[in-house]
This record gives structure tokens, C-alpha cells and sequence, in this order.
């Protein structure tokens, strides 16, 4: 059985802050940027994936996203013996309303009861994907740049796995982030998109405020209510 949780926040800013600024090649800089390291296509598809139980459903979930004009961001197992499926989902301009939310909910359901991925009742819940949005496609990192994101690597690079620093967009095959490296202040480095394991915007003041100004210019338009949220019983399977 499906309990279908219908949540929809306000999202980030889809906004192109395009300003890659080239830092001086200093030791950690040039490892960074080194060729060598870069490799994989930096085309729009989702770049990080989930694993298990959760890669499973993201099968299931994409194609029927996609059919419905929408694209998948995470899938999200939480709860006791992962009781509760979050689908993260979006437009292609990174929108999301409750009204699209129930359609996606209702699309869902039946793929996810004919496949049975999980044993027993759990509860889906179909989501935008936040203001502090996970970051899964090359786009997201040239449409939220000029904003502040951490991003994480499968392994060391010059040392270090975690970078915090803003987004500059995206050169070729790499990440560009201003961010401090060591004895020489806020540099801008390339990391190859192949090694990020996690990326996520952080929450800042800036940020929030551009999210309410998305969302009244959504309701403006008649795009939904972005920032309401709904609960429907979605039957059993």
C-alpha cells in the first residue's frame, strides 16, 4: 500500500550568473585543472545517482517523469526499513507545483504497485527539490551560479575532498568554484564532474530571497502555488 505525501516548497532561483573567473596557476590550482584528472561527458544527464533500493525506484520513476515532461533530481529512502519514498522532481526550468505534483503522484503510484520495489505499506512522497537543492546535472551548476554550494568528491584531489565557495558555472568537463585554498586566499579551480560525488546549494539570505521572488512571479503567471502544500490517500497496491 501507497500513501502518497504530496510537498512542494519553494525552489532555488534558476538564475544565470555566468562570471568564470581564471585563477593563477598555483600547485593546487594547476592539480586541480590538471587534463589528466578530467574526464566523462559533461552533457545534461543526472551525473549522481543513488545506489541499492533507491537506484531501483529512480528506474521506475524517471521514464514516467519523463513522459510527463518532467525530470528526476533524487530519490530518497528515510523511515524505518525506508518507510517513506521521497521523489525529488522538477520542470526543466527547475519548477514545481503541487497541481503537477498530484499528476506525477498519480502516474507513480501504479508503476510503483506493479513493480513492488519495497515490501509492506510506505509512504511516497513527491517533493520540488528545495531552495538548498541537491545538484545532479552539469546545468544546475551554470543556471545557480553566483551561489554558494558544497560539493564533495569520491576522492582526494590536491588533497582534499570537500570544497564550500560559489558557484562559477561550468568550463568543458569541470565544476568551477571559487573557493580558499591554502596560503593563497579565494581562487576559482575546476573539479572534474566524473569525481563529485554530492553537491547542494546552501542556504543564504540571497538565496531565499530569490526564491520568493520565483515564487511570485510564478503566481503571477499562473504557473501553480510553488510554496503550498497538499496530502492525499493514493489508495492501495
Amino acid at each position: 500500500m501507497i500513501i502518497s505525501t504530496l510537498r512542494v516548497g519553494p525552489w532555488g532561483p534558476l538564475f544565470l550568473f555566468w562570471a568564470v573567473a581564471r585563477a593563477s596557476q598555483t600547485r593546487e590550482t594547476r592539480a586541480l585543472e590538471d587534463p589528466d584528472t578530467v574526464s566523462g561527458a559533461a552533457d545534461d544527464a543526472r551525473f549522481i545517482g543513488e545506489t541499492g533500493l533507491a537506484a531501483e525506484i529512480a528506474a521506475i520513476a524517471e521514464p514516467v517523469l519523463e513522459d510527463l515532461g518532467f525530470r528526476l533530481v533524487r530519490v530518497v529512502l528515510s523511515g524505518r526499513n525506508g518507510s517513506t519514498v521521497q521523489i525529488m522532481a522538477e520542470r526543466p526550468d527547475g519548477m514545481l507545483t503541487v497541481e503537477e505534483c498530484a499528476a506525477i503522484s498519480r502516474r507513480l503510484s501504479p508503476a510503483l504497485d506493479a513493480h513492488d520495489p519495497i515490501e509492506g505499506q510506505y509512504t511516497l512522497e513527491v517533493s520540488s527539490p528545495g531552495i538548498d537543492r541537491p545538484l545532479v546535472r552539469a546545468s544546475d551548476f551554470v543556471d545557480w551560479a553566483g551561489y554558494e554550494a558544497k560539493i564533495e568528491l569520491k576522492e582526494l584531489l590536491a588533497g582534499r575532498k570537500r570544497f564550500r565557495g560559489k558557484l562559477e558555472g561550468v568550463d568543458g568537463e569541470a565544476v568551477r568554484i571559487e573557493v580558499e585554498v591554502d596560503q593563497q586566499g579565494r581562487q576559482v579551480v575546476g573539479l572534474p564532474i566524473r569525481l563529485i560525488a554530492e553537491a547542494r546549494l546552501v542556504l543564504t539570505d540571497a538565496l531565499i530571497r530569490e526564491a520568493l521572488q520565483r515564487a511570485k512571479m510564478a503566481a503571477k503567471h499562473g504557473d501553480g502555488h510553488p510554496a503550498a502544500t497538499a496530502d492525499i490517500a493514493d489508495g492501495s497496491g
